[in-house]
């Protein structure tokens, strides 16, 4: 797995970028965040909150709320605008002489390290092997470690004993834990371990529950980490709103609710695959297994597919701004199989079939 310091992709690119202006009206497969949400109870919840916007945010009890659920004490938590600010966060405040972001992953930590004046070297995974990691590729030097499990955008849901062979003193290893919760039973997770050295893990609360636009997440890291994140963060990062949906999506019923829904991601995934098996014989290759709420399929004349698809009413994402990538591939959301059957029909004729 080499090395690659080199930039050339486009890391500001995300799935919102599909469904903006001329694509509002598209079937949304681009972005990852779950249909349908935030269910009712949810912004119920959210809008009686707005009775104390007079006052200043007091993120005490979601905090300790999120503690309670990961089963830490809630000087490990810190809550954030979204696991975006995390990256930023960590990019500022922490002393890193050589960051390693595993790739191809989500796009925003290595953004934020370049944005912050680092160096970055990348680690590329092969899709030869799977996009899965061999921990002995990471340079033993790395003083910060970035990786996503599962992983944005390959669908690969590495083993929590393969990412905790990262650790070593004087070492970060920042494990993005953002598609976690979509992962029946959670397995793999390293949220709320404390046994892993130098581990810091990043969770969002804005794909499951349909909360992009209201910014929520939070970091799970040793108190000594939380309290240098803390002091780069401005007075009151996050809004009461937020609070008050951070404190219900960490509830027992909440989290009942959200292992629901991953099974049923699950068995739609599963649907998915099963009728994008189908074009083969059209080239089309389908990275598996597949963990994740969305799938990566690499197909010829990518581009032109897209775009194709686009023109029968499907927004799909383009996988050429992430790193280890290229032209030839497309990140699809998983659905609701009614929306799939139509998909696949759309992209039979998109491929010629």
């Amino acid at each position: 797995m080499p090395t690659d310091p080199g930039t050339g992709h486009d890391l500001r690119h995300h799935g919102d970028a599909e469904v903006r202006d001329d694509g509002s009206t598209l079937v949304d497969l681009a972005v990852n965040v779950r249909a349908d949400t935030p269910p009712a109870w949810l912004r119920d919840r959210m809008a009686a909150s707005l009775a104390g916007l007079a006052a200043y945010p007091d993120g005490r009890a979601a905090r300790a709320a999120v503690a309670a659920r990961h089963g830490l004490g809630v000087e490990r938590v810190l809550l954030t605008a979204g696991a975006a600010e995390a990256f930023v966060l960590l990019a500022r405040a922490l002393k890193v002489s050589r960051p390693v972001v595993v790739h191809p992953q989500f796009t925003e930590p290595e953004a934020a390290l370049r944005d912050a004046g680092h160096t970055v070297d990348r680690v590329l995974l092969r899709e030869s092997d799977g996009f899965r990691l061999d921990p002995a590729a990471v340079p033993q030097d790395a003083d910060l470690v970035v990786i996503g499990n599962p992983t944005n955008p390959t669908s690969v849901l590495h083993p929590a004993r393969t990412l905790a062979r990262l650790a070593r003193p004087g070492r970060t290893l920042v494990v993005d834990e953002a598609f976690m919760d979509a992962v029946p039973g959670e397995r793999e997770a390293l949220a709320g371990r404390t046994d892993v050295p130098g581990l810091v893990v990043l969770r969002s609360l804005t794909k499951t529950w349909g909360l992009a636009g209201l910014r929520i997440g939070y970091v799970l890291a040793a108190p000594e980490t939380v309290a240098e994140l803390e002091r780069a963060q401005p007075l009151w990062p996050v809004s009461t709103p937020a609070l008050a949906a951070a404190e219900a999506c960490v509830s027992p019923a909440a989290l009942a609710e959200a292992e629901e829904a991953a099974r049923a991601i699950a068995a739609n995934r599963a649907y998915l695959i099963a009728g994008l098996r189908d074009f083969t014989s059209h080239g089309l290759r389908v990275v598996e297994p597949a963990e994740a709420p969305f799938v990566l399929v690499r197909v010829p004349d990518a581009a032109g597919v897209r775009e194709r698809l686009r023109f029968l009413g499907y927004a799909t994402r383009r996988g050429d701004t992430f790193p280890g990538l290229d032209e030839e591939w497309l990140r699809l959301a998983v659905r609701d199989r009614e929306t799939t059957e139509g998909f696949l029909r759309a992209l039979g004729r998109a491929l010629g079939a």
